[in-house]
């Protein structure tokens, strides 16, 4: 396992209010390498989780006012919290964003706004910070009912920049359509992906991790680890590998290769959300400490 670093550099408590009358409260110890979060609204996440799929075909119309209200609050809040990594929602039509026909899913149309995922590139974890922020805010729009869908490589980051102001050191990792997706339209994106059920299949979970075997697992690991296997990554390479303990999981690639222009760091802290979160509705919270590649980050649960 990689070397841990815990020199303090910043604690606080951040109350936020993500919509009327739902409040959550923020401890937030922020380390060389740790970032550590109390309390999220881990179950309204983990119910999202459940039901997050990545829509390409929207319905058209405009976001209702106060629900975007309430996710620039909520951005606010989370941009505030992180280092090195922001999410930017933009009240635009991306429909020149995209390129044409994305991957093998077909084209993004429909969406009225859409958010930008940028990363600070002289952070050494910029790409799983990017991957696990970007995420949280992906499942508070489906919580909220709306479609979204990650898109790291077939976008044009110029056109992105005439909607938004970078520093020099910034670089846009990804983007996500957001809107809504009527019945018809989620009738033809599921028939779409029947057709292409293969990219939808998960690897089994025995070919994913090592270290404690699965018998031994406590039901916050099981939870923890499912959750991570609904995480969507880049043309669902699921480039994650786990290493089990019984009061921490360890994050790591598979291979470092990069494909298709997409980091698989970017992927596994899409996951680590997924694993925060799992455990979390379990009634377990933790920590995060970055390591060093070829390994991510290690989430160890509190006592």
């Amino acid at each position: 396992m990689g070397d841990y670093n815990s020199q303090v550099i910043m604690s606080r408590v951040i109350v936020v209010f993500f919509a009327p009358q739902e409040l959550c409260v923020f401890f937030v110890v922020i380390l060389e390498g740790v970032v550590k979060i109390v309390e999220y609204p881990y179950d309204k996440w983990y119910k999202a989780i459940q039901v997050r799929q990545s829509w390409r075909q929207y319905d058209g119309r405009a976001v209702d006012t106060d629900l975007l209200l309430d996710l620039s609050r909520f951005l606010e809040s989370l941009n505030n919290v992180y280092n090195g990594v922001r999410v930017i929602l933009v009240q635009e039509s991306p429909e020149d964003v995209f390129k044409g026909v994305i991957g093998s899913y077909g084209k993004i149309a429909g969406a009225p706004c859409y958010a930008a995922f940028i990363g600070n590139m002289d952070d050494p974890n910029v790409q799983e910070k990017t991957g696990y922020v970007g995420e949280l805010f992906v499942l508070e729009a489906a919580s909220k009912g709306l479609g979204t869908c990650w898109i790291a490589g077939f976008f044009r980051p110029e056109t992105v920049k005439k909607h938004i102001e970078l520093e020099s050191n910034e670089k846009i990792l990804s983007v996500t359509p957001v809107g809504y997706v009527s019945k018809e339209l989620k009738s033809w994106d599921k028939r779409l992906m029947s057709f292409l059920a293969r990219s939808r299949k998960r690897k089994l979970l025995v070919e994913l991790y090592n270290g404690l075997e699965q018998r031994k697992w406590p039901q916050w690991v099981k939870e923890a680890l499912e959750c991570a296997r609904m995480a969507p990554s880049a043309v669902n390479r699921q480039p994650w590998r786990f290493y089990i303990e019984t009061n921490a999981i360890a994050v790591s690639v598979g291979s470092t290769l990069l494909e298709g222009g997409v980091s698989k760091r970017l992927d596994c802290g899409i996951a680590m959300s997924h694993i925060e979160i799992g455990a979390g509705a379990q009634g377990r919270t933790g920590s995060w400490e970055y390591l060093a590649s070829p390994e991510v980050a290690r989430f160890k649960v509190n006592s």
